[in-house]
């Protein structure tokens, strides 16, 4: 039972043994001098009981003492049992502090219930006892009955229950189960009562933060009398929760005009805030606040700064910041797989993540996660295989953010079996788990079915949310079916997902490649907000429309928004230019990219613009422009080259780009098909009959091409 159980029980016998014998031995000392001496006079029996019975009271009180002295030494709960139990049996727990005591114990072990049985079991209990009983039920995250407990302690004990540190306690309470309105009651009670210390109103504007209200915070933390870093923190903290970073920011400048240090709570609000806005120049402002402050060895500083940098698309500098960190947790190994993640560097995640030096710790949930979705962006099934079996033996596979990677990735490795069945295994599914494979079945192709399941999960029960919506709009644009784009157009009005951007960019996708311009363009100009995709979207229906003007119109009025152009952006503008034969305009744009934009131009950029000259008819000027690239130049470039050579009966330089073409994929039926119709078009039989014998030679057969026409976009 062990040794604290052992020596309860040991005293608790003890005792009563310890006073039957003192009874004993004074009855056997009365007893002997009753025999040796004359008859005592009548008085001496009264004299004799009042000392006996004083003796024996004051060993009860030594051992109603050392009882109560053992109640925090009891390390179980079976041996604070056992002690109390003793107790009740001797009448050792009449008086409110033993009971305030053992309750104490009770909670300290983990028995809330037991605790909460001696209090109500206490006939009049005091308010340190309640207020004991309240710090445990806050501390033990027992909040909706730490306000149960406060709301009766207000009915019988009405002054205890005004205290500064019980109403502390009380409001702490309810801000963690969302109680506002009681936090509401107990303003009013402070206010009644005439105000409150410095504490109390501190809590008082977390409360009114966490419930959204900020004037209401605001108006309260202006009458705080001496603000401190906390009055600051709550303030700042709950504007930058409610989504208002900026004012979030102002505050923190008052903040220091006010000579107040900041703590590592607010510097990581003001990170938060930084990280929202994308500002990364506020953000590296506030990396060096923190180094001056000496708050850079906070694990959970760091963590923000990590995430800031990574949010901000400077992964250079979150490792940096990494690599000079002393020490490694968890969380921040972590965030910085995360970190590269997010930015498209799975390599640098996967090869963190074996690190050496980071053998020690074992990942969690969140990290085999992420490590499966950089497994997902480089397509690798072998190693997302490798990264499941990991998962397993650290039981994460009950995590629902581990299976809906699984998912993702599964999809994306065109392994839809095994997506399914991690899918199907989900006993119970979250909209996120059917927005994965709903995902998956739509990249892979398989639209008809991805429809299918978005339907399944309405009649399950779940209600699609804005990326299910999403999902289902690519899927329609996968089956060029407007019909029923326009039902789902429908359905996100009637279900209020017009305010999210997301739904709006795809519907204009859909508007734009089945050729409903007008369409896309009402979208547009009902936005009320946009961002690069959206601008992207619409650039590039108007370029896929021939309407080169209309596409540069809007490009200008983006920067005119101070909207800044991103990759996407440009290969847009380029491809509108390549539509409408602009190449001086397409030059100027390509030319812009890394002079005004700091934008690296990548293979696609490089495509588009071999486009841009190719269908103009400049093919010199385009092979030129291939040989003189930075990188080797890829399928997709000389796909747009053969394109020109097409267009403009230009055999020699086809011939070259289908060679080069081969070369890159020597094991691809298409182009060897692309090199048989070039020499049938210029009426060279002979050739194009030898292409197709070495074809069948080596078994390569191209695939029949297929498309898909809707109702009203035929």
């Amino acid at each position: 039972m062990g040794l604290n159980l052992y020596w309860a029980w040991a005293i608790a016998w003890l005792i009563p043994i310890r006073l039957r014998d003192d009874f004993a031995e004074t009855r056997g000392r009365d007893s002997n001098a009753a025999m040796r001496a004359p008859s005592p006079p009548i008085h001496s029996p009264g004299a004799h009981s009042v000392e006996h019975l004083a003796r024996a009271s004051s060993a009860a009180r030594d051992a109603s003492a050392l009882l109560l002295r053992l109640l925090p030494a009891c390390g179980t709960l079976a041996a604070l049992r056992a002690l109390h139990a003793r107790l009740l049996t001797r009448g050792l727990l009449r008086g409110p502090r033993a009971r305030t005591k053992l309750l104490s114990c009770y909670a300290a072990l983990g028995d809330l219930a037991s605790a909460r049985g001696v209090l109500h079991g206490t006939p009049r209990p005091d308010a340190y006892a309640y207020r004991v009983m309240l710090g445990w039920l806050v501390d033990a995250g027992s909040h909706a009955d730490a306000v149960a407990l406060h709301r009766d302690m207000r009915r019988r004990c009405p002054a205890a229950a005004q205290a500064d540190v019980v109403l502390s306690l009380a409001l702490k309470a309810c801000v963690r189960s969302a109680d506002f309105g009681y936090g509401r009651r107990l303003h009013c009670s402070v206010f009644k009562a005439g105000g409150a210390d410095g504490f109390v109103m501190n809590s008082l504007v977390h409360l009114y933060a966490k419930a959204g209200d900020l004037e209401t915070a605001r108006k309260v933390f202006d009458r705080v009398p001496d603000r401190n870093v906390v009055s600051w923190t709550s303030i700042l903290s709950g504007s930058i929760q409610n989504g208002l970073a900026e004012e979030g920011l102002e505050l923190f400048n008052e903040m220091r005009q006010d000579n107040v240090h900041p703590s590592e709570y607010t510097m990581v609000s003001v990170l938060a805030a930084c990280t929202m806005l994308g500002g990364l120049h506020q953000g590296r402002w506030i990396h060096g606040s923190v180094i001056k402050h000496g708050l850079s060895t906070n694990s959970f500083i760091s963590a923000s700064l990590l995430d800031m940098y990574a949010k901000c698309e400077k992964v250079e500098d979150a490792r940096r910041v990494f690599d000079e960190l002393e020490y490694v947790d968890l969380v921040l190994w972590t965030a910085m797989i995360v970190g590269y993640t997010q930015n498209r560097s799975p390599l640098d995640a996967l090869q963190l993540f074996l690190h050496k030096k980071f053998v020690s710790i074992v990942p969690n949930s969140v990290t085999i996660a992420t490590v499966i979705s950089a497994s997902a962006q480089l397509c690798r099934l072998s190693l997302g295989r490798s990264i499941h079996g990991i998962g397993v033996k650290l039981g994460t596979m009950e995590s629902d953010v581990v299976s809906n990677a699984l998912i993702d990735m599964y999809a994306k490795c065109q392994a839809l079996p095994d997506a399914n069945s991690i899918f199907e295994k989900i006993l119970i599914k979250d909209v996120v788990a059917w927005n994965s494979i709903i995902a998956g079945y739509s990249d892979n192709g398989m639209s008809n079915e991805s429809l299918v399941l978005f339907n399944r999960m309405r009649l399950q029960g779940l209600l699609p949310d804005a990326i299910s919506v999403v999902n289902a709009l690519s899927a329609c644009v996968c089956l060029a079916d407007l019909l029923i784009g326009k039902c789902f157009h429908t359905y996100a009005i009637k279900y209020a997902f017009m305010s999210d951007i997301y739904v709006n960019t795809a519907l204009l996708n859909l508007y734009n490649k089945c050729a409903d311009l007008p369409s896309a363009q009402r979208i547009f100009n009902d936005m009320t907000d946009r961002n690069f995709v959206t601008w992207s979207a619409m650039i590039s229906g108007y370029g896929m429309q021939g309407d080169s003007a209309g596409s540069i119109d809007l490009f200008n009025e983006m920067l005119k928004d101070n909207i800044h152009p991103n990759e996407v952006v440009f290969t847009s503008i380029l491809s509108a230019c390549s539509h409408t034969g602009m190449v001086t305009t397409g030059k100027e744009y390509f030319d812009s990219m890394a002079r005004h934009f700091n934008i690296t131009p990548s293979m696609k950029h490089y495509t588009c613009m071999v486009d841009v000259m190719a269908r103009a008819g400049n093919l010199e000027e385009a092979l030129e422009f291939i040989q003189n690239m930075p990188m080797k130049a890829g399928i997709s470039v000389w796909g747009s080259f053969l394109h020109g050579c097409k267009l403009h009966s230009r055999l020699e330089f086809g011939e070259e780009a289908i060679k080069k073409m081969a070369a890159l994929h020597p094991e691809t039926p298409d182009f060897y098909v692309l090199i048989s119709n070039l020499y049938t078009s210029y009426g060279r039989w002979d050739k194009s009959q030898t292409v197709r014998r070495w074809m069948q030679e080596r078994g390569l057969v191209k695939l029949p091409g297929c498309s898909s026409v809707g109702h009203e976009n035929g």
